[in-house]
């Protein structure tokens, strides 16, 4: 280490270790002495919430039994993880074993007895088709008899009735592989609530006020009112108030906010921020069960459950398309027999069979899953990973995106973005006196403006540093050489009667004066993304007719965030419980058939991600409880991505349609020749099968969706 290194390391250590921000952060400043503190407290509720800061809407009951939700969280999340993992062997199995009795029959060929054959299709046809037998069954008993497993049943035991056991059993195998791909992207999110899990404080220190001892116990153990002790570095692992000590916390896991906020005696703390600096004693408010960090599991959990399914557009096409094929097939079986003279129910229950296994739907199995594999591995080459078809068919819905602002619209990470000099001093000279002032902080601010000058003007000389005091709430004091520094918030300023008329600047501000002459100020902020304009302005384009911001930040610096990006509505100082209910108001308040996106980035956005018609999340820089509770993941953190995501999902959309009216069309003119006799089962089977193909080979332009984007930005390095 360098004397110059050591000197100012000295320096630190004799002054105080916590530090208040120092900033107007955005709030009203009238050049008054006032002191109000520049942090908002739990207290400073939204309108409709309640003291706490929680929307009363969605606060859990005072009834006993409330802190289950603490007992064993990770619970759930294990038992749905480990039934994924057994449904997807079985349908491995399944899949296997048919392939493999497929193969038998098809090489065997006449090798084999006419019953040995029927009863290999039959096991390769049954492996695979067992589930939606039932499942047709079971519908038909629920009173939803016209969907696509009804259609499927029928058309493949007819293709058994009439002899065309490959067909039958391809269609079901089809069905099957599809719906295990599918199966996979449900399982991760699923385990998105496990990942949440890590907020979850395994153990409170308890301190015994009279003897003052602590004893380690489990978080539910801890009564309300108990005093227990946070160490520098350790989670709060329930709701209180600060009795003694300060400090610095980590507030990030539940509001997203980048910049610690500093603690003293009687200010509120949460369950899930990280103590910064400093030894805490906090009396505890709340029961674990109800306290901020189980609400966020809780959430977590809830939302997944009341999540409506994103119907797939397949099944919404069954319901219409089966009927009609059915009745067909009926009307071939019956109206001929009784109206035209010596025509035998025989031929005609025949010529009946041949149209339900032409009306099988193989072509539209096939190819309109294809088709949003194509469009998922489109939307890949944009840097954007779909969990499933059934995602990527709900982009095209959309009518509301709601963002998240830190990590999402803006970097989420501080640098000085003004260097406001005044009564004569350079930029040069104002950014260089309060880096070396703040040199000795360890504050994210202080550190912001030390790599700042850094980055501009390269080396920092701190050689005249030779005295350096912080004080709490205000600022840090300095001596470098004969001049006197100060650097603080507006508060400092007022103080030390420094004149000054820079008050109302928005953002996170730093002034300076020295030896009593006011120098100017810096703005140290989260700067926004690049591409975050384009973005919101290419969802206009697109037609999404609402765009809203939510954020845990400051609301003067939300607000200046959304006037720059073109976003009307925001809603600022919100916590997760508050996003949540919020965005349940803007599903309420959707268009007939609209469909509300997320997208966010921290561990605090998990349970709105979930809760979302479309969860959203930052995959480059965003947390993995927040990626794994997400149905969309921005592989780079590119908001512009957002957009990419909703082209991709409405062209797959639209080759979809393609192949369904295609389909029809040539279905309807092989119905009407099966109808009539002139097509034997060797055209039906050929026709289905070549309508298939033309309807796959389209299907692939799906692929080509993104092509030579891929490079056009670097995915961001992960934390």
């Amino acid at each position: 280490m360098t004397d110059k290194h050591r000197h100012t390391s000295e320096l630190a250590a004799e002054s105080t270790k916590n530090r208040n921000d120092l900033s107007c952060s955005g709030e009203q400043c009238s050049c008054s002495t006032a002191t109000a503190s520049p942090f908002r407290r739990r207290g400073a509720a939204e309108p409709g919430t309640d003291a706490a800061g929680t929307n009363s809407g969605t606060a859990a009951p005072d009834a006993p039994g409330n802190g289950a939700a603490g007992d064993n969280p990770a619970a759930p999340g294990d038992r749905d993880a480990g039934a994924d993992r057994a449904r997807s062997l079985q349908q491995l199995a399944r899949i296997a074993g048919s392939l493999a009795l497929l193969g038998v029959a098809w090489f065997a060929g006449d090798t084999l007895p006419h019953a040995a054959r029927i009863a290999v299709y039959l096991g390769a046809y049954l492996l695979v088709a067992w589930p939606v037998l039932r499942a047709a069954v079971g519908n038909i008993l629920h009173g939803r008899v016209f969907d696509e497993m009804f259609l499927m049943t029928v058309a493949t035991l007819g293709a058994f009735a009439i002899g065309e056991f490959a067909e039958a059993v391809a269609v079901m195998l089809f069905y099957t592989v599809g719906e295990y791909f599918q199966d996979l992207a449900v399982g991760r999110s699923r385990r998105s609530i496990a990942a949440l899990t890590d907020l979850r404080p395994d153990t409170a220190r308890v301190l015994n006020a009279a003897d003052g001892s602590t004893q380690v116990v489990s978080p539910e153990e801890v009564a309300v009112g108990q005093l227990i002790e946070v160490l520098p570095g350790e989670r709060i692992p329930l709701d209180g108030i600060v009795v003694s000590g300060e400090g610095g916390v980590d507030t990030s896991a539940l509001t997203g906010e980048s910049v610690p906020r500093m603690v003293e005696p009687e200010d509120d703390v949460a369950a899930g921020y990280i103590t910064e600096g400093g030894r805490l004693r906090v009396r505890v408010t709340r029961p674990f069960g109800r306290s901020s960090i189980a609400r966020v599991i809780e959430l977590a959990q809830h939302a997944a459950e009341r999540k409506a399914p994103t119907e797939r557009f397949i099944s919404r096409f069954a319901r219409v398309y089966t009927p009609i094929v059915v009745a067909i097939a009926a009307a071939v079986a019956i109206l001929p027999p009784l109206v035209l003279p010596g025509a035998e129910f025989s031929e005609w229950l025949y010529r009946a069979l041949v149209v339900l296994v032409i009306s099988c739907p193989c072509a539209l199995v096939v190819s309109i899953p294809l088709s949003y594999f194509g469009g998922i591995g489109g939307a890949s080459r944009r840097r954007v990973l779909v969990k499933g078809a059934t995602y990527l068919d709900a982009l095209t819905e959309l009518d509301t995106v709601v963002f998240d602002k830190t990590g999402t619209l803006t970097k989420g990470v501080f640098t000085v973005t003004a260097v406001e000099p005044r009564n004569g001093f350079a930029p040069e000279e104002l950014l260089r006196l309060a880096a070396q002032a703040e040199s000795g902080s360890t504050h994210p601010i202080a550190r912001a403006v030390v790599a700042a000058y850094i980055e501009r003007y390269g080396e920092l000389e701190l050689s005249e540093l030779n005295e350096l005091r912080e004080e709490k709430g205000f600022g840090v004091f300095a001596r470098l050489g004969e001049a006197s520094v100060i650097a603080g918030n507006h508060r400092l300023m007022h103080r030390e009667e420094i004149p000054h008329t820079d008050c109302e600047v928005t953002g996170t501000t730093v002034y300076l004066a020295v030896d009593g002459r006011y120098a100017g100020y810096l703005v140290v902020s989260d700067e926004l993304k690049p591409e975050a304009r384009t973005a919101i302005a290419k969802l206009k384009r697109l037609g999404i007719e609402r765009i809203v911001m939510l954020t845990g930040d400051n609301r003067r610096i939300a607000e200046s965030v959304a006037h720059e990006l073109g976003i009307a509505e925001v809603y600022a100082e919100l916590l997760p419980e508050d996003k949540v209910a919020l965005l349940e108001e803007l599903q309420e308040d959707r268009a007939a058939g609209g469909r509300v996106a997320f997208v966010g980035d921290g561990i605090n956005d998990a349970p709105v991600l979930m809760r979302a018609d479309i969860g959203i999340a930052m995959g480059g820089l965003g947390s993995d409880a927040a990626i794994e509770a997400a149905d969309v993941v921005l592989m780079d953190d590119g908001v512009d991505r957002v957009p990419a995501a909703v082209e991709v999902g409405r062209r797959t959309r639209a080759v979809v349609r393609q192949n369904i009216a295609f389909t029809l069309g040539a279905k309807a003119v092989f119905i009407a020749l099966g109808a009539l006799g002139v097509a034997g089962m060797w055209l039906a089977v050929i026709g289905d099968m070549g309508v298939a193909l033309l309807a796959v080979f389209n299907a692939t332009r799906t692929l080509r969706v993104g092509r030579g984007e891929s490079h056009g930005r670097r995915p961001a390095k992960r934390r």
